[in-house]
């Protein structure tokens, strides 16, 4: 769907001609005229943002395809343009020249390639106050010499006499181009400079007044009306907006700090990267390290980017209670990224004057500016990612550090490699076993790479686990503890053991299926495609596509839900699947069991859940118990405000799944199916969610990309075909009829299972067998006979002497039943 966004780029045919001047005015005049006005910047300038946020009232944001993919800028335009608020025009501030970008990349991240990469207009800011009619030569050249460039208007810059502009004027005419508003010569609305460019907007306290001021003499001297026509001109885009939100997952429920340096001596970080962290359940909290006197209560990490320490050094060093506490968290292994100025900070001294001292290094100016663009990878692990992370990097400095890197020839310690030399540092000062310190003069644009942002909110969420005394997990089990969450049958079925520990009804996939899966290996070039799967999916039950979404198995189905939801009240339904709940605990849930009664068969009553619970978690039909609830249960359980979470793993080995929530179009419900179990697909990890479409589009965002394999997808579209689906039926039949010879083989031994089960295993209660005998002694006397079955202990609500066993074929049944036979005797 194409988005509308009146839109144009401001540029000049080199540094210095005003662009900066003509295009913060313009946001200034264009919000004074009632409008919202999203600014940004072409390259990774955090200055001119500074005053671009002053005019707008909103963040100013940069648009650079060396930090960023290419095909990222539209949808950052689309998210900056619509965050926090919808903007009726975006005013795009290019760089430099119109054509200069990348030496020998042919104009790569020049502003004619952004503006060509966002498909807008482009406004030309001249100074003339040397030039008459070579102006007009000059906008000739500019528009005819790279096609498609898509100049719209001219804005005089710096002008004298009206007789000189009344020149240019007509000159300009033969080139087609309106002149759009002339300026007259006003030092006093030029922002002062220093040795790094212009001073950051946040360190003026005239900032405001001189934006104002730019406002007015625009709002004065050029036709805003004629600048909107150029801005809606601007062609639909058909790109879609970023948002953090599916780049990065919060890796618990938990909301730790993040400490955000701020203030006139840290004025330079991308807006995005405090998206990204709040995206991630993290909460940005700004210090101001020349008045705070320490991090705020409950600091889970520390994010220290650009400005100019070197400049506010003595106010810096004077806040000493603050460089303390600092030294001390980090010391103590408090996740801490610093860029450029926080690297400074971090040091003993910049230019002799006492800093925080966590780093043992000096930093002292010196006249040579550092200006480029790096190539970065990561030499070992380190806080933002591991051993061969690369990234893109950004230097803008005047300053260097000694030392400035680890081992230099092994990249020891070092944050970055890039052409062969090591930069920065990555330290684990606390001796925690990994790096939590990662401090360097590279500027990063974590949208360009957000698994730098997912990296560094995931030892947050670590540290703040480690560091912060957490509430018990609500139970009613007595020994939760005891339970291991992370058991799986495959730990039981050994090697040389006949297994009836694993829920798999076939060693291998029918032949045809194997075709279906070698066949899809010929597309791994490519990345996977959903289209085929979904529709299959869809198909098969009778649903919309919105309301399904391929999975990497159940497995990853119970991480999505528990990445995407933050519930109050979480409760699962036990004995149930181990997997769903280790999933909540592990995203730092709290979890409520339900344990369902053996002297009721383990059947599940509407009333038993609690009415405020607003996340439940329950199988249908339940493994290990294999109880079958009844559909009208499970409705009664639904409701908007509640997430009702039915794994239908066994459903397909029930004839005709007359219990299915599948096709119900029930708000709050999601139902996740697998196809391991019937296809003997537990290598491959193919499986589905259907549901509600709201809760599904919530999966989705926290899905990582191409997460299911082309083999598993070819392998979910082929098996719910209709064909498939009626050789998956047959075989529920069957299972049925395998079921009762092995319910039939056992009944002597005084073996009965759960009365309402229906899946292909059954749970079996051994403890009246041998009273006298210690729990779990049959389980291990089948082992000894050559027979592998799955442990209760394992699942919550059953003990040891509980066994499940899978149902296998006849034969196999009666040679089970003949080994436990053997051990009661």
């Amino acid at each position: 769907m194409a988005t509308v966004l009146p839109r144009l780029v401001v540029t000049a045919p080199a540094s210095g001609h005003g662009k900066t001047t003509v295009a913060t005015g313009l946001m200034g005049a264009l919000r004074a005229e009632g409008l919202e006005v999203a600014g940004f910047k072409v390259g990774p300038d955090y200055i001119d943002p500074g005053y671009h946020a002053l005019a707008t009232g909103r963040p100013g944001r940069n648009l650079d395809p060396h930090l960023c993919r290419a095909d990222q800028l539209a949808p950052l335009l689309l998210h900056g343009s619509a965050f926090p608020e919808p903007a009726d025009v975006a005013v795009v501030e290019g760089v430099m020249g119109l054509f200069d970008g990348r030496m020998g990349g042919e104009g790569f991240a020049s502003t004619a390639h952004v503006a060509g990469l966002i498909d807008a207009p482009l406004v030309v800011v001249v100074d003339i106050s040397r030039m008459a009619r070579t102006t007009a030569a000059l906008v000739h050249g500019l528009h005819t010499f790279e096609p498609g460039t898509r100049l719209s208007g001219v804005i005089l810059n710096k002008a004298g006499s009206a007789r000189l502009v009344d020149e240019i004027t007509a000159a300009l005419e033969a080139t087609g181009l309106p002149v759009l508003g002339v300026l007259p010569r006003d030092a006093g609305i030029e922002a002062p400079s220093r040795h790094l460019g212009l001073v950051p907007a946040g360190e003026r306290e005239q900032a405001a007044e001189t934006v104002r001021r730019l406002a007015e003499q625009v709002s004065a001297q050029v036709d805003l009306s004629a600048v909107l026509a150029v801005a809606h001109g601007a062609p639909p885009l058909t790109a879609t907006a970023w948002d953090p939100a599916a780049e990065v997952h919060p890796p618990s429920a938990a909301r730790p700090r993040i400490a955000v340096a701020a203030g006139r001596a840290f004025t330079f970080r991308y807006a995005e990267t405090e998206e990204l962290l709040r995206a991630a359940g993290c909460e940005p909290v700004e210090i101001d390290p020349l008045v705070d006197q320490a991090l705020p209560e409950g600091t889970s990490g520390l994010y220290l980017g650009g400005g100019f320490p070197e400049v506010h050094a003595t106010e810096l060093s004077a806040n000493a209670a603050l460089r303390a506490d600092i030294a001390e968290a980090v010391a103590a292994g408090l996740p801490t990224v610093a860029e450029c100025a926080g690297l400074l900070y971090l040091c003993r001294r910049v230019d002799r004057v006492p800093m925080v001292g966590a780093l043992d290094a000096e930093a002292v100016m010196t006249p040579k500016l550092t200006l480029r663009y790096q190539a970065l990878v990561a030499p070992e692990d380190g806080l933002l990612g591991p051993a061969g992370t690369r990234a893109t990097g950004h230097e803008f400095h005047r300053t260097t550090v000694t030392p400035e890197r680890g081992d230099a020839t092994r990249g020891e310690g070092a944050a970055w490699l890039a052409d062969g030399h090591a930069y920065g540092f990555s330290l684990d000062p606390a001796g925690l076993g990994g790096a939590t310190l990662h401090a360097s003069y590279q500027h990063i644009h974590w949208a360009g790479h957000p698994r730098l942002a997912q990296r560094f909110a995931d030892a947050v969420h670590d540290h703040h686990a480690r560091t912060t005394p957490q509430p018990e997990a609500r139970s009613n089990s007595e020994h939760s503890d005891e339970h291991d969450l992370d058991h799986h049958g495959d730990r039981d079925a050994t090697e040389g053991l006949v297994d009836l520990a694993v829920n798999v009804s076939t060693a291998a996939p029918p032949r045809w299926l194997q075709d279906v899966v070698n066949a899809a290996t010929a597309t791994l070039g490519s990345y996977p495609r959903t289209d085929e799967a979904s529709k299959a999916i869809a198909a098969a039950h009778g649903v919309d596509l919105d309301r399904v979404l391929p999975t990497a198995g159940g497995a990853e189905a119970f991480t999505l839900v528990a990445r995407a939801f933050t519930p109050r009240r979480a409760v699962v339904v036990h004995p149930q699947f181990t997997e769903p709940e280790a999933a909540l605990l592990a995203a730092g849930h709290r979890v409520e069991r339900l344990l369902l009664s053996a002297d009721e068969g383990f059947v599940l009553h509407a009333d038993q859940v609690p009415e405020d619970a607003d996340l439940v978690v329950v199988g249908n039909p339940t493994n290990p118990t294999s109880v079958l609830h009844h559909a009208d249960t499970l409705r009664a359980l639904a409701r908007p405000e509640r997430v009702l979470v039915v794994d239908e793993a066994f459903m397909d080995a029930v004839p005709g799944e007359p219990a299915s929530l599948a096709a119900a179009d029930l708000p709050g419900v999601l139902v996740l199916r697998s196809l391991t179990k019937t296809w003997g697909l537990a290598g491959l990890r193919a499986g589905y969610v259907v549901g509600d479409p709201a809760l599904v589009e919530r999966l989705r965002a926290q899905q990582p990309p191409w997460s299911v394999s082309s083999p598993a997808l070819a392998a979910t579209a082929a098996c719910l075909a209709p064909a498939a689906r009626a050789e998956a039926a047959d075989a529920a039949s069957r299972l049925e009829g395998r079921r009762r010879a092995l319910v039939d083989a056992l009944a002597p031994l005084g073996l009965e299972p759960v009365a309402a089960s229906r899946a292909p295993f059954l749970l079996l209660d051994t403890s009246g067998l041998r009273p006298d005998r210690p729990r779990g002694w049959l389980r291990l006397a089948l082992r000894d006979q050559g027979w592998a079955v799955r442990r209760g202990e394992t699942f919550p609500g059953l003990h040891a002497d509980w066994l499940r066993v899978a149902v296998r074929d006849a034969e196999t049944s009666a040679a089970f039943a003949a080994a436990v036979a053997r051990c009661l005797a």
